[in-house]
Parts: C-alpha cells; sequence; structure tokens
C-alpha cells in the first residue's frame, strides 16, 4: 500500500530517523559529515549542536545554498522539532544527495552538547 501511495504521489524518499543518541553516534562514525540546523538565525542563536553549518530552510536562496554543497558527504540535519529538518532532507534528496539523516524529534530532543550565542 505504500509503495502504491508513493508512485500515486512521488516525491517519496526514505529518511532515516535517528534519536539522539544514534544521531550523535552515527555522525561521529560517519567520516567527513556535515551537521546542518535549518532553523532561523535567531534559533540558532538561542540553542545550537556545536560545530552546526546553518542554512534556514525558510530563506529564499535556501535551495541555492544546499545546491553548493559537497552531495559525496553525509548529512545529519535538525531543526526545532524535526518537520523542518525532514523537509529539508527530503529535498536535499531530489537534489542527488545520498546521504542526509534527520534528528528525530529536533535539538528538543537532542540529549548531546549544545551552546549558545
Amino acid at each position: 500500500m505504500a509503495s502504491l501511495l508513493s508512485s500515486l504521489f512521488g516525491n517519496h524518499y526514505d529518511i532515516p530517523h535517528f534519536d539522539s543518541d544514534s544521531f550523535e553516534r552515527m555522525m561521529n562514525e560517519e567520516k567527513n559529515s556535515i551537521l546542518l540546523d535549518v532553523r532561523t538565525l535567531e534559533e540558532n542563536k538561542t540553542l545550537r549542536i556545536p560545530n552546526s553549518k546553518i542554512i534556514d530552510i525558510h530563506k529564499p536562496n535556501f535551495l541555492d545554498q544546499i545546491d553548493k554543497l559537497d552531495r559525496s558527504k553525509p548529512y545529519f540535519v535538525y531543526c526545532h522539532a524535526g518537520r523542518r529538518s525532514n523537509s529539508a532532507c527530503k529535498q536535499m534528496k531530489s537534489m542527488g544527495f545520498e546521504k542526509v539523516f534527520n534528528l528525530k524529534g529536533g535539538i528538543i530532543s537532542w540529549r548531546g552538547k549544545t551552546e549558545q550565542g
């Protein structure tokens, strides 16, 4: 049934969603991984996972910025609760990115280190 719906509605990408512990472990295991925060700059300044690159999904140039990224690298994507990052992952997959991973539950579910500023 799921494959039938996928074929009818298209743009179906299987995005891996990982809980905080698995996300952090895989991010550390993957060579040359990039941590991508797709929230606003204001949200990023309030609280972020260290060493994350910010590209706001709501900015008009979001897809242009994503298009400039190296498609051969693995991307670990997060937002506040997981919806925007899931959407970003789907867009990245449609653009040819092979390895994109979503933080299930977003930064509010993150149990690792954070920073402010």
